[in-house]
């Protein structure tokens, strides 16, 4: 008799399914199978268990992608407890991976500071992990794919955002170092349209021949989608109506 799939089990497989294309699961890959042997279940029960979410995601049913249709009431639970809960689940879920995993982790220290330090820690790994699997690691304006040279860019400026939003994937661009850079000063942006703008001014701040290479040519291009977790309209209006040529105002 097959054994009843746990909440924290569940949970750790609600993680893997926030960091792992969805395109690219299976009962061979290896985060997978990672997974599998860490809470001691096959790599097919795992992978059946991310396609079990998969049924939920909307932004997977708009591009006719659909997930399994076995999904049991815990896997609709964990997905309507911590999908948008997003701070809750990095601290929850990476908790429980580090037990599972017999690790001391950074999520138990003693005092309020500490705790304080050790989520802000954990949330950026998420963060960084999540959004860079959104996007298959690619830049999603340029195309880069050196991870050495990606960024895990915040729409809204972790500076402004609460918790929630600053592990949100959805407040989340892959950038490439360049065009993080640019963006966090306020020199592009991408409109709710997905479309991508540069400054009137940028010439002013860069000049010359790199303009026209690493910037001009992408302008009213839309960047490259990502699979699960479309960046979220009111992330954009914020660096549209807040950062972008925010230097110059």
């Amino acid at each position: 008799m097959n054994r009843p799939w746990s909440r924290e089990e569940t949970i750790i497989v609600f993680n893997l399914y926030c960091k792992i294309p969805f395109n690219k699961v299976s009962k061979n890959n290896p985060e997978v199978i990672k997974v599998a042997n860490l809470i001691d279940r096959t790599p097919s029960s795992v992978s059946m268990k991310i396609g079990n979410f998969g049924s939920f995601d909307e932004n997977l049913k708009a591009k006719n992608i659909s997930g399994l249709k076995n999904a049991s009431k815990l896997d609709r639970q964990i997905w309507d407890e911590f999908n948008g809960n997003w701070s809750a689940l990095s601290y929850e879920s990476e908790n429980l991976i580090a037990r599972f995993s017999s690790q001391e982790t950074n999520a138990r220290p003693l005092g309020s500071e500490a705790i304080t330090e050790a989520k802000r820690r954990v949330n950026h790994d998420f963060f960084r992990a999540v959004v860079s699997s959104a996007y298959n690691g690619v830049c999603c304006i340029s195309g880069l794919s050196n991870s050495e040279l990606l960024i895990a860019s915040h729409i809204k400026p972790w500076s402004e955002s609460d918790d929630d939003e600053k592990t949100d994937p959805r407040n989340g661009l892959l950038l490439n170092a360049l065009h993080d850079k640019a963006f966090d000063r306020g020199l592009i942006t991408v409109t709710t349209d997905f479309k991508i703008i540069i400054s009137s001014d940028i010439r002013d701040v860069l000049g010359g021949r790199a303009v026209e290479d690493f910037f001009k040519k992408y302008v009213g291009r839309v960047i490259n989608l990502p699979e699960k977790f479309l960046p979220k309209r009111e992330f954009l209006e914020f660096h549209n109506d807040m950062v972008f040529e925010n230097w110059k105002k």
